[in-house]
């Protein structure tokens, strides 16, 4: 197995244009993580790391912002404001008609919604750097800062998320795939040892069996993760058959269980994080009842309550329907079908290919929304299995590990049959 890896991205690495994407995709990630260990001035880094470590909120908000949270870096703020302007937009496409025509426009509308993404990204940076300065101040992480000094910091936070984003877009256009995603993932993988080191000892103290069970759950999961992100429905297409061909030509449509990817869960957990984000700022605020609300909120809402998980789950389901609406569009394809002369065998083309087809992507989304779903609690089912309070690792994080790696493997692999083929026909 170890050898077959080897071949492939030795045979990679021979293609030119295929190194170069590579190259370019390290380059942008040695930047990435340079920075990322840039402090903003004015922080307590000890005083910093126990706040994350004892905070499971803080150490989920953290994965997102790819890993340079808990450095509380130039570049805190990570991805997190694009990912939040992303779903407003997400949103607005089916509310404000403009937005909805721009989205229908292909590539040119696409692009456009991106550049007003980027725009809103910025007032949305400048916002959560002052909501983490107030919270990170009630925790005594933080002193006292004259209006300059905060301003300096919020706009140094502010131009550090940018600068995430626009390194996340060079890997998009220039490197071997998604930027934001890759990010999150070499985030994640720099804090991988870490993460590993505080599971084994929250583990530590308990028993053998305990380990066992959770190394024997932890290989599951990444199994189960690779089948499902791997598992396809086929439905069977035929074309008519053409002058000099001896039959109608048959071939399959592929539809993914996970046909949105990690994308929902990065959505859904931006917006269940954000109570428990509110609360911790509002924890000590002069208004009694802004200070009740946080207590529930931090008493009954924490990633260990049926409450939150309840919410991240039916978020997750909502937001991979939602996305898998947005990706594949059965009108779209039933008029392609119709155009290259494929049809499904026993439907009929046109309303009633389009009608079969959302049954099918209906029944497929549900499970591959479930399947998500239950990855985005995993960490709270294992804590609860195995009795650990402050289990590091995480269900989240692990998918969108393999998922990144699994696209990006898929990505090299057609980009090496393509030059395979093309080298045949020359």
């Amino acid at each position: 197995m170890l050898t077959l890896v080897l071949q492939f991205f030795t045979r990679a690495l021979k293609a030119p244009d295929i190194r170069k994407k590579i190259l370019v995709t390290a380059v942008v990630l040695i930047v990435f993580r340079l920075i990322a260990h840039v402090p903003a001035a004015g922080i307590n880094s000890s005083s910093l790391k126990a706040l994350f470590y004892g905070s499971p909120f803080l150490s989920l908000l953290d994965v997102f912002s790819g890993g340079t949270l808990a450095n509380f870096s130039i570049m805190a703020l990570g991805l997190n404001p694009y990912i939040n302007a992303s779903i407003i937009f997400q949103l607005l496409t089916f509310v404000v008609p403009k937005l909805e025509e721009l989205s229908k426009e292909g590539e040119y509308g696409q692009e456009k919604i991106n550049q007003y993404t980027k725009y809103v990204t910025i007032p949305l940076a400048a916002i959560q750097a002052f909501v983490m300065f107030t919270l990170l101040k009630n925790q005594g992480v933080i002193g006292e800062f004259s209006p300059l000094s905060l301003l300096g910091l919020v706009l140094t936070m502010t131009a550090g998320s940018v600068l995430a984003v626009w390194l996340g877009d060079l890997i998009t256009e220039y490197g071997v795939s998604n930027g934001v995603s890759f990010l999150i993932f070499a985030g994640i993988i720099a804090r991988l040892p870490v993460t590993i080191s505080q599971s084994v000892t929250a583990i530590e103290g308990k028993d053998i069996l305990r380990m066992g069970v959770f190394i024997v759950m932890a290989v599951a999961v990444v199994g189960v993760i690779v089948f499902m992100n791997e598992a396809t429905r086929r439905i069977p297409v035929n074309y008519a058959r053409r002058a000099g061909t001896a039959g109608p030509a048959s071939s399959y449509l592929p539809l993914r269980l996970n046909q949105a990817g990690v994308i929902p869960i990065i959505f859904a957990v931006s917006l269940v994080l954000v109570p428990s984000f509110l609360a911790q700022v509002f924890a000590q605020a002069a208004n009694p009842k802004l200070q009740n609300l946080a207590q529930f909120i931090q008493r009954d809402f924490t990633p260990r309550s049926l409450m939150y998980n309840a919410a991240y789950f039916l978020l997750v389901v909502g937001f991979t329907y939602f996305y898998t609406a947005v990706v594949f569009n059965p009108e779209k394809i039933s008029e392609n079908l119709q155009k290259n002369g494929g049809f499904i065998p026993g439907i009929r083309p046109g309303k009633q290919t389009i009608e079969y087809l959302s049954g099918v992507l209906s029944r497929v989304t549900l499970a591959g929304a479930v399947f998500l779903g239950l990855v985005a609690i995993l960490p709270s089912i294992f804590q609860n299995f195995i009795g650990v309070a402050n289990l590091a690792i995480g269900g989240t994080g692990i998918l969108i590990v393999v998922s990144v790696v699994l696209e990006v493997t898929r990505d090299l692999e057609a980009q090496l049959v393509m030059k395979r083929y093309d080298a045949l026909i020359r």
